[in-house]
């Protein structure tokens, strides 16, 4: 074979990432190719693991040594061979870490054209200095509030909040935003030294010790001497006092952990700068208009409001060339926005509140007005979170990426855009070891004879939803008035004892409406009695939270292999079997399983573990065998092996059965939580709640659970989710998938449009009800699921 630019096929041979089996496949270029296959198949280790890290290892290899340094880099795929490989651009779902500076404006750079406008076309105060578009960024020195850092509101608190209950001392308590353990006895045992008695109750101290002790700023250093306990040296040490507003206000504004920021949180207000309104920016920007409006009324203006505004503007007879030039380039990068459905987006809309599927289509945007031609678009999933009326837009804006000339490569589980695509490559026939083969490589109209394939049934043989009784409401919860984000004084009811789904195009306000359900019954338990929240954020931020760590499989692991005869002839209790703790782990490595390595002029690289070898034990613990097997080999053990091997222990039973339950059965037990997607995360979240026994009714809460699972992973899921509701509890999740809705008890459909033009209910009741709604965007694709047609497009 020879690397020709002329060859029309990508050509992968002996592809053996993950679980692909040596895989040989040839993709077509300049084509709008589908990946398909149950969870785990292998699909994306063949899109992303293979065809995109290769593209970027060859990227890698042309850029200079000290020019890597700066570029993430992806490992070189254990494949043989691929040509015909032009340059990738990969469009994944992760985020990067929440940071409340970025915004749909920084995202798209869109705030950058807006900001030049205001430069040069804005409206000056007579005499005013012209200002650099810098000065209209509240994320620049020059641009951001001196009040409010550029953030538009502060934070801060005050005595009740500090101290809830004035009837306990200090010693007992009373300044609940302390610390507890080590810090927070510290900072008692520094007040006592200081002279202020922390046996009073609060509310006998004097008005001006509880003012300093909240309030100062302050830090004094005073010696301690703690009091000797039985059996403890205690020596004297010097101690330093920081004030509970001071702790709060630090640890909200630098800690990294998203709980420890939660819990300052509680103890804070927040309210718009009184400088700049809420506006993040300085005076002097926030005096420059255009068509009458600042740069932070236009930026919190939605984006289909603002492109008309902005287009009015330009077509005035006062407008100047300038402003027509720059208003028509920000009208028409708008436009690419609005086309894939997010017009109800504001530019200083902040980016960890949009979903993954809103991210990655702002990001699609961009790409679009990019004007690259001749690279291979790898997208993950750019249906996710759309309702279908959405992915019809989609669609148009995928055929104008090929048609600019390139070639478009998607993961999809969203039959409309697998129907649509000139290519289907699909991976199975299952997940994990009965997985990693292309079974069909080739137009999606000749799957139909691939007997093979799980996707083709779901493809071709579509039929009705089978007559069923509705679940009759065994009572109802009752939310509102709510005024939140674009809801406006909603009033809802959701039903008990039945299945219910939320419904409506994106920006509807459907998770705002499910939020304010949570919120309203969060400690409370009315009426539902328990409340069990699963969403799709992850188990764990670090490789060391993995599936049998936090479903607690691995307690029982643990105490198995300590049990055996030569655990007990060494000594080893269940805590050797751990590599979080010194003991049994590799020193080496830190029971990681791998070391990082630093290169000279090169990124840090991370490289298996010279002495364990990635098993992440030392070699007296791997001597301990269970049935033949060390902690290790346990670890790597699929959950599907897993409970063949572990059969006879019934507290490690339930809880494999409850992951194969809900279609986790590929997954190994030691995964990293950091290797898992969010649909995989919510799943296990679920399997941990299924395995306990709850008597009391339950109310359970999903935010789209079906998001990156395959059709037939979602008859696993609605099983379960409908076993639930038979055992008496009741169900309400957020879902786009019209075949969920279809089987659901009720429906609470939300639009008719996103943003201003959603925010209320326009239909609600059984599905066939909602299907025959007039204002509703969500009733013709329902009422297709209901009689097993495609979708009204297709």
């Amino acid at each position: 074979m020879h690397d020709s630019p002329h060859d029309p096929y990508v050509r992968v041979r002996g592809a053996r990432e993950h679980n692909l089996a040596g895989v040989d496949v040839d993709i077509p270029r300049d084509a709008l190719v589908a990946f398909t296959g149950v969870s785990g198949s292998g699909k994306s280790s063949l899109a992303f693991g293979t065809v995109y890290a290769e593209a970027q290892r060859r990227y890698f290899e042309s850029v200079a040594p000290y020019a890597r340094r700066l570029i993430h880099q992806v490992g070189a795929p254990s494949v043989g061979e691929i040509t015909g490989l032009p340059p990738a651009v990969s469009l994944e779902q992760r985020r990067s870490s929440p940071n409340a500076r970025s915004s749909v404006g920084t995202v798209t750079t869109l705030s950058n054209s807006l900001r030049m406008l205001f430069s040069r076309a804005g409206r000056y105060p007579e005499g005013a200095e012209r200002l650099d578009s810098d000065a209209f960024s509240p994320n620049t020195a020059a641009g951001a509030c001196p009040s409010c850092h550029g953030l538009g509101r502060v934070h801060e608190t005050s005595e009740e909040l500090l101290v809830p209950d004035p009837d306990l001392s200090i010693r007992q308590g009373a300044v609940a935003a302390w610390p507890g353990a080590w810090q927070g006895k510290n900072l008692r045992d520094v007040l006592d030294a200081l002279g202020y008695d922390v046996d009073r109750p609060w509310r006998e101290l004097d008005a001006k010790d509880r003012e300093w002790i909240l309030f100062t700023d302050e830090q004094p250093v005073v010696t301690v001497h703690p009091v000797r306990e039985a059996g403890r040296i205690q020596r004297p040490y010097q101690g330093t006092y920081t004030s509970a507003r001071r702790l709060v206000l630090r640890t909200f504004s630098d800690s990294k952990s998203p709980a420890l920021r939660a819990k300052a949180e509680r103890f804070l207000t927040s309210a718009p700068c009184p400088v700049c309104g809420g506006g993040r920016l300085r005076p002097e920007a926030l005096a420059v208009t255009f068509a009458g409006r600042t740069v932070a009324e236009l930026a919190a203006l939605p984006l289909t409001a603002l492109a008309g505004l902005l287009s009015t503007a330009a077509a005035g007879a006062d407008a100047t060339e300038t402003a027509r030039v720059l208003t028509g380039d920000l009208v028409a990068r708008i436009g690419t926005v609005t086309e894939l459905g997010l017009g109800y987006l504001s530019l200083d809309r902040a980016t960890p509140t949009l979903s993954n599927g809103e991210l990655q289509r702002l990001r699609l945007a961009t790409q679009l007005r990019s004007g690259l031609f001749g690279v291979v678009y790898v997208l993950d999933e750019p249906s996710a979170g759309l309702h279908p009326a959405d992915t019809e837009a989609l669609l148009v804006v995928l055929d104008r990426l090929k048609a600019a000339g390139n070639s478009v490569f998607v993961v999809e589980h969203h039959l409309d855009v697998v129907r649509h695509a000139d290519w289907l490559v699909d991976v199975g026939p299952g997940a994990g070891v009965h997985g990693g083969r292309v079974l069909h490589s080739g137009p999606p109209r000749e799957l139909a004879g691939v007997e093979e394939s799980v996707t083709r049934r779901f493809l071709f043989d579509r039929e009705p939803v089978p007559a069923r009784t509705v679940r009759e409401p065994a009572g109802w919860l009752r939310t509102g008035p709510v005024t939140r984000h674009n809801l406006r004084e909603v009033d809802a009811a959701f039903p008990l004892g039945v299945f219910t789904a939320v419904t409506g195009v994106s920006g509807s306000g459907k998770s705002t409406l499910v939020d304010a359900l949570v919120d309203a019954l969060t400690g409370q338990g009315e009426g539902a009695g328990r409340l069990v929240t699963v969403d799709q954020r992850p188990i764990g931020r670090t490789p060391r939270s993995n599936l049998a760590t936090y479903t607690g499989l691995f307690d029982v692991v643990r105490k198995l292999f300590a049990e055996t005869d030569e655990a007990r002839a060494h000594g080893y209790k269940a805590g050797r079997f751990s590599f979080n703790v010194p003991g049994g782990r590799c020193e080496t490595c830190q029971g990681e399983g791998f070391v990082s390595v630093e290169l000279l002029f090169l990124p840090s690289t991370y490289a298996p573990c010279p002495d364990c070898h990635g098993a992440r034990y030392n070699p007296e613990t791997l001597r301990v065998r269970l049935r033949g097997l060390t902690v290790a080999e346990v670890l790597d053990l699929t959950v599907e092996s897993a409970a063949d091997f572990l059969a006879d222990v019934p507290a490690a039973a339930r809880s494999l059965r409850t992951l194969l339950d809900v279609g986790l059965g590929y997954l190994r037990l030691g995964q990293p939580a950091t290797e898992l997607s969010g649909g995989e995360a919510q799943r296990i979240k679920l399997a941990s709640e299924l395995q306990r026994p709850h008597r009391s009714p339950t109310l359970y809460v999903l935010d789209e659970p079906t998001t990156g699972l395959h059709p037939a992973d979602v008859e696993i899921l609605m099983r379960q989710l409908h076993g639930l509701v038979d055992a008496g509890h009741s169900v309400v999740v957020v879902e786009h998938d019209m075949d969920v809705v279809a089987t659901a008890d009720w429906v609470i459909d939300l639009g008719p449009d996103g943003g201003d033009r959603g925010g209320r209910i326009v239909a609600e009741g059984p599905p066939e009800r909602v299907a025959g709604a007039a204002d509703s965007r969500t009733a013709p694709y329902l009422a297709r699921a209901l009689s097993g047609g495609a979708s009204p497009r297709s």
